[in-house]
C-alpha cells in the first residue's frame, strides 16, 4: 500500500518560526481577513448611474409601473403646482362619469377672483367677479399655464367647495395606497396665499407635500385612466374664453415642448411647479424607443441661478433611462407561449384549447451591451398548467393572466406587479352533448367520491 507523505505546514517550519513572530503574525493575519470581509460585502456602484441634481427624483414605466431610477424617492417634498394633476385627474373622473361637462359653464367666486388679482400666484386675467368660463377653458388654463383661479374654481364646481374637494384628492389617494401624503388646497399654493381661505385644521404656513414616488403614481394614474390629457399638456399655446370679454392666449411653463430651449422630441407633458418651499420640480413624460416614461423632479439643484434647471435635470435622466432600460418582445399578438401554450378542457368537444397572446408582449428589461437583457425577467401565471377549463369556451375569451416581472433592487410603484396581459382562447370549444356530459360527470364521481 502506498504511503501518503506527511507535509508540515510552512508556518510550523523552523525556517518559519525563526523569521516571524507568531504573535504579530497571527494579529497581521487577523487584520487582513478582516479587511478582505469587508471587501467583499461593499456593494459597487454603477458608473453609470447619474446623481440627479435635485432633491428627490423618480422615473417609472408608465405601463408597468416598474421603477427604473429613484433618488430619495419616498420622502416627502413640496410639490407645488405638481398638485394640480390630482386636481386634474377628478375633474376628468367627474366628466367621465357624467358628472360634469366640457362646455358647462363654471363661476368664479369673490375667492377664485382674488386669488386672480395676486401677483404672488399664476394666473390669468379675470376682468370681472362672477364670470363664467367653460370647464374646457379653466381646464387648459389650469394644465398649461397653471392657473391656480382655474385650479380652484373647478375644485368649488367638482367638490361645492375646495375644502370638500381636498377630501375628495385624500380619498382618492389613499384608494391608490398613497398614505404619507400631506394635502392643504387643490392648488398647490402655499396657504398663506389663499386669503384666509384654509382647509379645517390646516395651518397659514402649510403646503402640500409628497413624495417622488407619490407624485409617479398619481401621474400613472393620469395618463392610463385619462390618456386624452395629454392632448392638453402637450400644448404649448391655447385661447382662453375665445370671442369673450376676458379672451387671451395661454402659454405653456414646459420648456421641453417643441419651440422651447430644454425641446426634447417625444415629451408630450405634463406639469411644472414651483414655490419656495418646493423649489423648480416637474413632473415629465415621454415616448421613446416604443415605450412611455414618467419623470420626477423634486425641487432642482441651482434653479435660482438657472430657469432651465429642472428641465436639465429631467433630460439627463431620461437619457440614463433610454441608455440603460429597453423593451424586450416576449410574444406577439396571437403567438402562444412555449410554456403555456394550452390547458385541459372537461366536457369540451376537444380535450384542450390553445393559449395565445392577447397582445403584443413587450416588458422593459435592463440593457447590458447595448441590448436587452432579459435574465432578471420572470413570469407567472394565475392558473396552473394542468388547471382545467370548462366548456364551452369562446374564441379570444381570457383564460390565463400571466405576469412579467423583474427582481431588481428598485422593484414596482405600490399596487403593480408587473407587466400583465392575458392568454386567450385561439379557437371555440364546443360543449358535449348531455349524454356524454353526464356520463363524464358521473365518472368523475366514482373516481373522486367512491
Amino acid at each position: 500500500m502506498q504511503r501518503i507523505p506527511t507535509i508540515t505546514p510552512f508556518w510550523h517550519s523552523p525556517l518559519f518560526c525563526y523569521n516571524i513572530d507568531m504573535k504579530k503574525f497571527t494579529l497581521y493575519l487577523m487584520l487582513g481577513l478582516t479587511l478582505l470581509a469587508s471587501f467583499n460585502f461593499v456593494q459597487p456602484v454603477k458608473a453609470d448611474t447619474p446623481k440627479i441634481p435635485a432633491k428627490a427624483a423618480m422615473a417609472i414605466d408608465a405601463s408597468s409601473g416598474k421603477i427604473l431610477f429613484a433618488q430619495n424617492a419616498t420622502t416627502p417634498l413640496g410639490i407645488a403646482s405638481i398638485t394640480k394633476n390630482i386636481t386634474a385627474y377628478l375633474v376628468l373622473k367627474a366628466i367621465d362619469e357624467k358628472k360634469l361637462s366640457w362646455d358647462e359653464q363654471v363661476g368664479i367666486s369673490d375667492y377664485a377672483f382674488k386669488m386672480a388679482q395676486n401677483a404672488e400666484t399664476s394666473n390669468i386675467a379675470i376682468s370681472q367677479p362672477n364670470s363664467k368660463y367653460s370647464v374646457r377653458d379653466l381646464f387648459n388654463a389650469m394644465m398649461i399655464q397653471s392657473a391656480d383661479s382655474a385650479a380652484v374654481a373647478l375644485a368649488e364646481k367638482v367638490g361645492g367647495s375646495e375644502p370638500k374637494f381636498v377630501d375628495m384628492m385624500k380619498q382618492q389617494l389613499k384608494d391608490w395606497g398613497i398614505r404619507d401624503a400631506k394635502i392643504v388646497n387643490a392648488s398647490g399654493l402655499p396657504n398663506s396665499l389663499l386669503d384666509g381661505h384654509l382647509y379645517p385644521g390646516t395651518k397659514d404656513d402649510d403646503e402640500n407635500l409628497m413624495s417622488a414616488q407619490d407624485v409617479a403614481l398619481v401621474a400613472q394614474h393620469l395618463i392610463k385612466d385619462y390618456p386624452d390629457v395629454l392632448n392638453t399638456t402637450k400644448m404649448t399655446t391655447a385661447v382662453f374664453n375665445k370671442g369673450g370679454a376676458d379672451e387671451q392666449n395661454l402659454h405653456t411653463y414646459n420648456y421641453m415642448l417643441e419651440g422651447y430651449q430644454d425641446y426634447r422630441t417625444g415629451v408630450d407633458g405634463l406639469k411644472t411647479g414651483t414655490t419656495t418651499l418646493a423649489g423648480a420640480c416637474f413632473v415629465g413624460t415621454t415616448y421613446q424607443n416604443n415605450f412611455r416614461i414618467i419623470t420626477v423632479i423634486l425641487n432642482a439643484d441651482n434653479a435660482d441661478s438657472n430657469q432651465y434647471a429642472r428641465f436639465d435635470a429631467t433630460n439627463t435622466l431620461m437619457n440614463y433611462v433610454y441608455g440603460n432600460w429597453a423593451v424586450d418582445d416576449i410574444a406577439d399578438e396571437g403567438q402562444s407561449l412555449d410554456d403555456f401554450d394550452k390547458l385541459p378542457v372537461f366536457d369540451g368537444k376537444s380535450k384542450s384549447v390553445d393559449l395565445v397572446a392577447s397582445k403584443d408582449v413587450s416588458p422593459v428589461v435592463p440593457m447590458a451591451n447595448g441590448t436587452a437583457d432579459n435574465s432578471k425577467l420572470s413570469v407567472t401565471f394565475d392558473k396552473s398548467k394542468d388547471a382545467e377549463l370548462e366548456a364551452p369556451i369562446k374564441e379570444n375569451s381570457p383564460q390565463v393572466t400571466a405576469t412579467f416581472s423583474i427582481k431588481d433592487d428598485l422593484g414596482y410603484l405600490p399596487g403593480f406587479k408587473g407587466s400583465q396581459f392575458s392568454l386567450v382562447a385561439k379557437q371555440n370549444v364546443e360543449k358535449q352533448n348531455v349524454f356524454t356530459v353526464a356520463w363524464n360527470h358521473f365518472v368523475r364521481f366514482v373516481n373522486e367520491k367512491l
